[in-house]
């Protein structure tokens, strides 16, 4: 282009070697290999055993990207554990609270709720049986 000198051959390599970098924040808040793992199952899953999981607890099963827990009266619920903020795997359970290893969004996992920000969207809940005593999980239950 005329009037407009032509970038440097230390910019250009500059430029190339910053590029790589600026992906970085992304990859930290995605599952291994920096693709964000799914939401939910895409088929039904076998998470535990019926007896599993006391009445008023959570179970985490990082594998599947679920938390089943059991209320009062015995019913079961499920969620996704990929974080509605920014899509991280949750990784950390602490009673019946959801933690989120990306910006500390937490979660109540009986009921799928926001207990802190930055996330604002609930949990994304999940359909939840019991077949021949096992605790499952995803479509299709």
């Amino acid at each position: 282009m005329p009037g407009r000198p032509s970038p440097s051959r230390r910019t250009v390599l500059r430029g190339a070697a910053l590029t790589p970098v600026a992906g970085l924040g992304l990859t930290a808040c995605s599952a291994a290999g920096g693709v964000t793992a799914p939401a939910t199952p895409t088929a039904p899953v076998e998470l535990a055993d019926e007896s599993g999981i006391a009445k008023g607890s959570a179970e985490l099963y990082r594998d599947h990207n679920v938390v089943v827990s059991r209320g009062e009266n015995g019913s079961l619920k499920a969620y996704s554990t990929i974080c509605t903020h920014a899509g991280c795997p949750i990784d950390k359970l602490e009673g019946t609270t959801l933690v989120c290893p990306c910006h500390g969004s937490e979660f109540d996992a009986r009921t799928g709720k926001v207990l802190r920000s930055p996330a604002t969207q609930p949990l994304h809940e999940l359909p939840v049986a019991t077949r021949n005593g096992k605790i499952v999980a995803g479509p299709g239950v």
